[in-house]
C-alpha cells in the first residue's frame, strides 16, 4: 500500500488529476436529490461507456466491406471465442441506453428540471437523445442483412423527399445512386467516429452544465421558479442542507449502474445477439424486416397512415416535434415544478408514451410488406408524355408512383441499379415487358403481387413508347410490322 501511495503521489504531483476529480466528486447537491429518481443519468452514462468498450472490440473483427461484413458477423457468432456474447452485449446495451435515456428525459420533464436556469442542460440532453438514435440506426445498418438493407432503403426514401436537396443528400449518404460498398463505409464512419465524437462532446457539455448549475432539487408543490430569486434560494438551500455528491448521492448511482449492467449482461446471455438475418438481397421484396424497438412506433405509424400523408408527416411533423422538444424550457421555463400541480404536462407525457407504446406493439404484431405507391421527387420528362394516349399517360403515372425510377433512370435521371428505360421499347416486346414486371429476372424483383392487371397494362403501354423517334418497337419474327411514330 505504501508503494501504491508513493506512485499515486508521484502522478498527482505531475498531473494534478486528483484535485480535478475531487471538484465534481465533492460538490454539494440538495439532500432531496440523493434519491432513486435521480439515477437515470448515471445509468445512461455507464451504458454509453459499455457501448464504447464493446464497440472497440467489435471493430477489431468487423470488416466494413459489402462482400465481407456479413461473413465477419457470422464469424463472430459461430467461430470467435465468445464473439456471439460480445455482439449480444453491444446490441442489448444499445437497447438499454435508448430506454434508460428515454426514462431520464421523462423524469427530467415531470420533475421540472428543464426550467430556469437549466434550459441549456435540457437542450444538450435532446441532442444527446437524437445522436443516440442516430447511433442505433447506423448500428442496425452495419448488420448488413435484409433488415439493414430495407431499413436503409426506408431511411433514404425519407431523406429523398426533402425539396430540392433530397437527391443530393441521398447521393452523399449512400456514396452513389444505390446501396453499395461505399454506403457501408460511410455508415461505419458515422457509427464509429462521427456520432460517438458528437456524443462525447455533448456528454462533456451536459456534465459541465450539471456541475455549473447544480442538480435539480426535489420538486416541492407550491415552490415556484422565479428568475429573480431562484438561483439565490437554491444556493442557500444547498449550503444549508446539501450533501457531498460522493459518497452520499453517488451510492445510489453506483447501485443503479450495477443493476443496468447486470441486466444487459443477463439479456445478452439469455437472448443472444440480433442477426444477421440473411444476406442483403434487393431482389427479395417478399420479406418481413422490422426495425429495432426504438423505431417500431415510426414503422407502424407510416404503415397505418394513408400514403398521401407520408411526406407531410416526414418533412413537417418530425422536424416540428424536434423543435417542440428544444423549445420546451422556453415555453414553460418558470412557475410550478411539481408534476402534481402540472396536470397538462402529466397528461401530455402520458399521451405520448401510450401512443408510442401502442404503435410499437402494432409494429410487432402487424406483418410488413412494401407499399409501392409513395410520391417520387423525380418528375417524368415532358418529352416522354407529350402526345401520349390516355392509357399511356396512365402508365407514366404508374411508373412514377411505383418508384420504378429508384432503380431505373429515364432521361438521364434516376437509379443506376437497373438498365435505363430510355429505349426499352426497342429491346423488349409487350409480352416480354409484362413477364419482366410480373416475374422479375436478373437483378429485378418480381412485382406480380404489388401491381394490378390494369396497372401492368398501362405501364407496359407506356414503356413501349420509350424508344428513339422513328424507331419501331421491339417485335418477334412472327409479329406484323407496325409503322413507327
Amino acid at each position: 500500500m505504501a508503494v501504491l501511495r508513493s506512485i499515486g503521489k508521484w502522478f498527482e504531483q505531475r498531473t494534478g488529476l486528483g484535485a480535478v476529480i475531487a471538484v465534481p466528486m465533492g460538490h454539494r447537491v440538495p439532500r432531496s436529490s440523493a434519491s432513486w429518481a435521480y439515477v437515470f443519468g448515471s445509468a445512461t452514462l455507464v451504458l454509453f461507456a459499455l457501448q464504447i468498450a464493446t464497440g472497440l472490440c467489435l471493430a477489431l473483427v468487423y470488416i466494413p466491406s459489402a462482400d465481407q461484413a456479413y461473413d465477419s458477423l457470422e464469424y463472430l457468432n459461430y467461430q470467435a471465442a465468445l464473439g456471439w456474447y460480445l455482439r449480444a452485449v453491444h446490441f442489448w446495451g444499445s437497447n438499454a441506453m435508448v430506454l434508460v435515456m428515454t426514462l431520464h428525459m421523462i423524469q427530467v420533464f415531470l420533475w421540472g428540471a428543464h426550467k430556469y436556469p437549466r434550459e441549456l442542460t435540457w437542450i444538450a440532453g435532446v441532442f444527446l437523445f437524437l445522436c443516440t438514435l442516430g447511433m442505433a440506426f447506423t448500428g442496425q445498418v452495419l448488420r448488413w442483412d435484409q433488415d439493414a438493407y430495407w431499413g436503409l432503403g426506408i431511411g433514404t426514401s425519407i431523406i429523398a423527399r426533402v425539396p430540392y436537396a433530397g437527391s443530393a443528400l441521398v447521393h452523399a449518404l449512400l456514396g452513389g445512386p444505390i446501396i453499395a460498398g461505399r454506403t457501408l463505409s460511410r455508415f461505419f464512419t458515422l457509427h464509429v467516429f462521427v456520432i460517438p465524437g458528437l456524443l462525447i462532446g455533448l456528454v462533456g457539455l451536459h456534465l459541465w452544465l450539471v456541475l455549473r448549475l447544480g442538480i435539480n432539487e426535489w420538486p416541492m408543490p407550491g415552490r415556484l421558479v422565479d428568475r429573480e430569486t431562484y438561483r439565490k434560494s437554491y444556493e442557500e438551500d444547498v449550503k444549508k442542507d446539501g450533501v457531498p455528491f460522493f459518497p452520499v448521492a453517488a451510492r445510489k448511482d453506483m447501485v443503479a449502474m450495477g443493476v443496468v449492467l447486470l441486466a444487459v449482461l443477463l439479456c445478452a446471455a439469455i437472448f443472444g445477439p440480433n442477426g444477421p438475418n440473411g444476406v442483403p438481397n434487393p431482389t427479395i421484396i417478399d420479406t418481413a424486416p422490422k426495425p429495432d424497438f426504438y423505431f417500431l412506433s415510426l414503422f407502424a405509424l407510416f404503415a397505418l397512415l394513408p400514403p398521401w400523408t407520408e411526406t407531410a408527416t416526414l418533412l413537417i411533423g418530425l422536424p416540428l416535434g424536434i423543435v417542440f422538444l428544444l423549445l420546451v424550457p422556453f415555453l414553460a421555463g418558470t412557475g410550478e415544478k411539481s408534476w402534481r400541480r402540472r396536470p397538462v404536462s402529466v397528461l401530455g407525457a402520458l399521451l405520448i408514451v401510450l401512443t408510442v407504446v401502442s404503435l410499437a406493439y402494432l409494429g410487432v404484431i402487424v406483418p410488413w410488406s412494401p407499399v409501392m405507391d409513395a410520391w417520387s421527387a423525380l418528375p417524368t420528362p415532358v418529352v416522354y408524355v407529350d402526345g401520349r394516349t390516355p392509357l399511356e399517360l396512365q402508365g407514366a403515372l404508374v411508373l412514377q408512383n411505383k418508384q420504378c425510377r429508384n432503380c431505373h433512370s429515364l432521361g438521364g435521371e434516376g437509379g443506376r441499379r437497373g438498365p435505363a428505360l430510355d429505349g426499352v421499347g426497342t429491346r423488349l416486346t409487350r409480352d416480354q415487358l409484362i413477364r419482366q414486371v410480373l416475374q422479375g429476372g436478373g437483378n429485378m424483383p418480381a412485382y406480380g403481387k404489388n401491381v394490378t392487371p390494369a396497372e401492368v397494362t398501362a405501364l407496359v403501354a407506356f414503356m413501349q413508347t420509350l424508344r428513339p423517334k422513328n424507331q419501331r418497337d421491339a417485335r418477334t419474327a412472327t409479329m406484323p410490322v407496325t409503322p413507327a411514330r
